[in-house]
């Protein structure tokens, strides 16, 4: 295992013992990727380059989309692109309101040197980056801030000349902000700050300052989206991937409601082929009942005929390339390998890293691995979870800290379904009477 350091090893190690996906790290014990990766890494070269791509993947509950989207976040980071994932819901994030989507999408931005909530960070990067650019450029002194103001605001009028045309509110909340930065007035700054991410209820008069009104509506979301690639592409940053999560929640909001959020979603999609977002990767994740079914894609031919991938029995030879990939879930010898790569990350830190691999060897790991997927009807789709958490949690941490402690003999795994997802209950359930309906 190449090396990793003691932070990113036990920020990894914290996650799957919370039962979560780590933020980061997931190269680290990554299994059944390898097939994807190859066109993952074309495409994300092609929006660096300044091109545009669109992805829907699609797997039931456990099958790792999540953890597919964060894996290719840390390859998008790794070429210098942000990141941001927005979690769809019917009434936090319904994407029927792309207003309500942008604003996710500035709250949740991510970049290499920002881990959280970049936005305000990238703003103040793209200031930087257009007083070093006029300084090389050797056409003002940086000793008379007035003339260099003056020779900032002419390159910022000539870098958002597109956007001015398309979104003149956001080129002027963006001169505004660099004036409220120069003059030192925060709170004018700030204001224009939230207002540029989609915030509402910014005070009137930090608006007033660069002469913008109101909030941002649905219509002018994709606009302000278009604005704020150019301001990652001038601060360093050539391209976003923008993962839009569980859309399947789409299906049980209202008809009127779905369809909207149906047709916004086929229209982001035609404007990437358009070429209007240069260096966005959008992925889209949701099930196969949202891609098929009635009250899902289905219900918009046009969405339909744009998402339709023809896949054969076979998944060895689906095609990586096509705008809508499966993920097929774990299987048993792919829930051994993940145990294993997690094994051998927690011994590369632990004092007793022989003994660990010792009494948790192959062989153990293929029978606890075989023991959660029995408590859990044999469907080891929804397992991994699982698994790692009790894993890291009762055999790893146990074999560390105790010296006489031996899995094989003092170890015997229960589960409470207090400690189960809905989906990973529904799997356990041995009657009807054990399945929890939402009714």
């Amino acid at each position: 295992m190449n090396a990793i350091s003691p932070a990113r090893r036990r920020a990894v190690l914290a996650a799957l013992r919370r039962g979560t996906v780590p933020e980061s790290g997931l190269d680290l014990f990554a299994v059944g990727l390898d097939r994807l990766s190859p066109t993952f890494d074309e495409e994300l070269s092609s929006c660096v380059a300044g091109g545009a791509e669109f992805k829907a993947v699609r797997g039931e509950y456990g099958a790792g989309k999540t953890f597919l989207a964060r894996w290719l976040a840390e390859r998008a980071k790794s070429v210098g692109m942000a990141v941001s994932e927005v979690q769809i819901s019917e009434t936090e994030t319904p994407l029927h309101r792309l207003e309500t989507v942008y604003r996710r999408l500035c709250e949740n931005l991510t970049t290499a040197v920002s881990p959280a909530s970049a936005f305000r960070a990238v703003l103040d990067s793209w200031m930087f980056a257009l007083e070093e650019d006029v300084l090389a450029e050797g056409t003002a002194d940086d000793s008379d801030p007035e003339q260099l103001g003056a020779a900032v605001d002419g390159l910022l009028e000539i870098r958002l000349g597109g956007i001015a045309r398309t979104t003149p509110g956001y080129a002027a909340g963006l001169r505004g902000y660099r004036k409220a930065v120069a003059a030192g007035d925060v709170e004018t700054a700030d204001g224009l700050a939230a207002w540029l991410a989609g915030q509402p209820h910014v005070a009137a008069g930090a608006k007033r300052v660069a002469g913008v009104k109101g909030d941002i509506d649905h219509f002018q979301a994709l606009g302000f989206l278009q604005g704020l690639l150019t301001v990652l592409r001038d601060s360093g940053h050539p391209g976003l991937l923008l993962v839009l999560d569980e859309v399947e929640t789409l299906q049980r909001v209202r008809s009127d409601a779905r369809a909207k959020a149906l047709n916004a979603l086929r229209q982001l999609i035609d404007e990437v082929d358009k070429g209007r977002f240069p260096g966005l990767y959008l992925l889209v994740t949701g099930t196969p009942a949202f891609f098929d079914g009635r009250q899902g894609v289905q219900l918009l031919p046009p969405l339909a005929g744009r998402l339709h991938t023809d896949f054969g029995s076979d998944t060895r030879f689906d095609n990586a390339r096509a705008p809508q990939i499966r993920l097929t879930g774990f299987t048993l010898d792919r829930l051994v390998e993940l145990g294993r790569k997690v094994r051998d990350l927690y011994a590369t830190g632990s004092p007793v890293a022989d003994r660990v691999r010792s009494l948790v060897d192959d062989d153990y790991l293929q029978t606890f691995a075989t023991a959660v997927a029995g408590n859990l009807g044999g469907k080891i789709g929804v397992a991994p979870r699982l698994f790692l958490r009790k894993l890291v949690l009762n055999v790893l941490d146990t074999v560390e800290q105790h010296a006489d402690f031996d899995p094989r003999r003092d170890y015997a795994l229960t589960i409470d379904r207090g400690e189960l997802t809905s989906a990973e209950r529904e799997a356990a359930a041995v009657t009807p009477d054990d399945i929890d309906l939402d009714v």
